[in-house]
């Protein structure tokens, strides 16, 4: 068997269809699934709301958006960057939450059905 298939030192055990019910009805999964999406679903609504004000702000205030902060940039270039900002912002929130709450549940939940453990 090559390491794509398995990777070195993984266990032997190939879970089942009905061991991937089995977890995914499991409260370890579920708590997980909540976790995620407690974090998710409403910074994904604050970006898409903060999103939806500046496409706005950029259409029927363009008086507000042509503002002079200094020289040639206006406030509709500093509220455009940062939507940049924002995404690595929310990008970097997500990736150390993953990795402080999303990843070890996950890798227990793994090893126990590579053990061929209910979870």
């Amino acid at each position: 068997m090559s390491t794509i298939e398995q990777p070195p030192g993984a266990a032997s055990h190939s879970p089942t269809g009905e061991e991937w019910l089995e977890v995914q009805a499991s409260p370890q999964f579920q708590d997980l699934k909540q976790r995620l999406r407690r974090f998710v679903f409403p910074l994904t609504a604050f970006f898409l709301v903060w999103y939806a004000v500046y496409v706005l702000l950029g259409a029927f205030a363009t008086d507000f958006m042509a503002t002079k902060v200094w020289g040639d940039i206006n406030l509709g270039l500093i509220l455009g960057l940062l939507q940049f900002v924002s995404t690595f912002v929310i990008t970097g929130l997500y990736v150390r939450f993953a990795n402080r709450d999303l990843d070890p549940r996950a890798t227990a939940i793994r090893e126990q059905m590579e053990e061929g453990v209910n979870a």
